[in-house]
């Protein structure tokens, strides 16, 4: 249609010299290459002398700019534009290339919208508003230029056509939904939640944070998930609350809130699996390799997390050497190929964490036996020797860790008790409730303000600049709380011109491995099994360091064991190929 209207349209646009018209829903003609509108405006055709044809208007439809008091109409996927633009902006302060959101990110958010049939699409004629919301198209955006600051995230290029959606939908969906946006800010939040089609991936808040991590991964930053959800937690992503920072006219109340509200921490294991999924959803090819130079290849993190668990760098020779031995450095296991059922998923940080458990055990036993021995062995030898590279003493670094662990775990423990759910915005759920919310949160407001002049209570401090360590230790302190330059000749020997361990022995975590499928673990774990208590205090370290449960870790050092000791354990017995009397 937009192309018969503005056939007889021959003028070049002032701004790039093309002759490549549109037209809006006011009329007026507009550049498809640079989005230039004109104060042309289309001279009105007369359709009588057509003759059985369905004559489709140029107009979306009666879309309404302004609804109550100056609001404007939005969809629920705008909304959700909006968060990843936020998120991805907070990512570039900490440190994250810029191409992340303008290019990976930006690219994967349009091809989500295109396979969910949301935008970038050609609708079918006879589709029913029971499918998916749907965007504006770029018509519309362009004759608004509010609406047009809502979707500068999805700016276009000259090669990638326009935001298509189906005049006929476009004007339907504003009927049926005029009545279901009454208990909701957007267009289509009443809609939006009803929704559950087969093969169509709909989106919500922890999805946010999938699309965050596969553009991480993507991009192969030095970022792993434990580290994204820490600084959601912390405050330094967008996440909770985040709708506040929408733009004024963007009202979001009632069945808004079911969408973009969230009363829990993100999970490590529901944002990691959607975004295996969403890699799936949008058929995106094998991700870059990670090799050996990459910061999320084990050989680096074991590096970064001995580091920050103040274990003697030693160890971290003998992290690779597992790494090596069973094969889990090698780039066609760590990289990941969307789809590809055949390959295990990889955890980095987790398979990290696990390698130096097993490390741990390899050299120290962890019975709650044979590391304090070792430990009583090199106190002596430490003591009566001063000079020289001091031994790694177990119960001296177990003391100085289990100090600094649980004063880090109490102060997390607090901020997360202490921590208001509530959003400074109010929020309600239809708007006669809105005087009666108004009036209880300014009342809420005053009242604090009052016990707080009484209480001489003060505002908190401000946040410190993100970390990627959350426990730091520096060999100049003079106390000797830091332990990286110790050595672990104490607990060593030489044979064949390589060191070995001193203890021959090694118990497994468990002797068969579940199925995934059958229980949903590949272990099981928990503080009342019958598990060594330094064993348990090693799972609690790093999965404080990694903010998960202990028993993801748990469930990865099983494999790795499996992997090492699989042959010795399970060396089938010949058997004479005769028959058995």
């Amino acid at each position: 249609m937009d192309e018969e209207a503005t056939r007889d349209f021959n003028e070049r646009c002032a701004q790039c010299s093309e002759v490549n018209w549109g037209l809006t829903d006011g009329g007026r003609f507009y550049c498809r290459s640079c989005h230039n509108v004109t104060e042309r405006a289309r001279e009105v055709v007369n359709t009588d002398f057509i003759t059985n044809t369905r004559v489709q208007t140029i107009s979306k439809g009666s879309r309404k700019q302004e609804k109550n008091d100056g609001d404007c109409e939005w969809y629920v996927c705008e909304g959700f534009q909006l968060i990843l633009k936020k998120q991805a902006e907070a990512l570039e302060a900490l440190g994250v290339c810029p191409q992340m959101k303008d290019e990976v990110l930006c690219n994967f958010w349009r091809c989500y919208l295109q396979k969910s049939k949301q935008a970038y699409c050609i609708r079918p004629a006879g589709e029913t508003v029971k499918a998916l919301s749907v965007c504006d198209s770029s018509t519309d955006v362009d004759s608004d230029p509010e609406r047009s600051s809502l979707l500068h995230f999805l700016s276009l290029s000259e090669s990638e056509g326009d935001l298509q959606t189906d005049n006929s939908f476009a004007s339907s969906i504003s009927k049926v939904t005029e009545s279901a946006s009454m208990c909701s800010g957007s267009v289509d939040g009443g809609l939006y939640l009803k929704k559950n089609q087969k093969g169509k991936l709909r989106m919500t808040m922890p999805m946010t944070l999938s699309f965050c991590y596969m553009a991480l991964l993507w991009l192969r930053e030095p970022m792993t998930l434990s580290d994204l959800l820490r600084f959601v937690v912390e405050g330094h992503i967008p996440y909770l609350n985040v709708f506040q920072h929408f733009p004024e006219k963007m009202k979001l109340y009632g069945l808004d809130l079911k969408i973009f509200f969230v009363e829990s921490w993100p999970a490590y294991e529901e944002v990691y699996n959607k975004m295996l999924e969403l890699a799936v959803f949008l058929e995106l090819p094998r991700f870059p390799d990670i090799t050996d130079s990459c910061f999320l290849h084990p050989d680096m993190l074991c590096m970064k997390y001995l580091m920050e668990a103040n274990l003697p760098d030693e160890l971290h020779n003998w992290a690779c050497r597992v790494v090596k031995k069973i094969g889990i450095g090698d780039v066609d296991f760590l990289t990941l190929v969307p789809g590809n059922k055949s390959t295990r998923k990889v955890k980095y940080d987790v398979l990290a964490a696990a390698v130096i458990v097993v490390v741990l055990k390899l050299l120290f036993l962890l019975d709650d036996k044979y590391e304090w021995l070792l430990s009583d062995f090199a106190g002596e030898r430490n003591k009566n020797s001063k000079e020289g590279v001091p031994y790694f003493e177990f119960k001296k670094w177990y003391k100085v860790i289990k100090c600094s662990l649980d004063e880090k775990q109490k102060k997390l423990d607090e901020e997360r008790a202490k921590y208001l759910w509530r959003c400074e915005k109010p929020l309600f759920y239809s708007d006669k409730m809105k005087s009666k919310v108004l009036k209880r949160r300014q009342m809420v407001v005053n009242l604090q303000n009052q016990f707080g002049k009484l209480s001489g209570s003060v505002r908190p401090p401000e946040k410190p600049n993100p970390s990627s360590f959350q426990l730091s230790w520096s060999e100049e302190n003079t106390d000797g709380s830091c332990f990286h330059g110790h050595s672990l000749k104490g607990i060593l020997q030489e044979k064949r011109g390589l060191l070995k361990p001193m203890n021959p022995e090694y118990w497994l975590c468990t002797v068969k491995l579940c199925t995934e499928k059958s229980c949903g673990h590949l272990a099981h774990y928990s503080r009342e099994e019958d598990f060594p208590q330094s064993y348990h205090f090693v799972l609690r370290l790093f999965s404080f360091l990694l903010r998960i449960q202990p028993s993801y870790i748990h469930d990865e050092v099983c494999v790795i064991e499996h992997k090492l000791f699989n042959k010795k354990l399970y060396k089938k017995p010949k058997y004479s190929t005769g028959l058995r009397k």
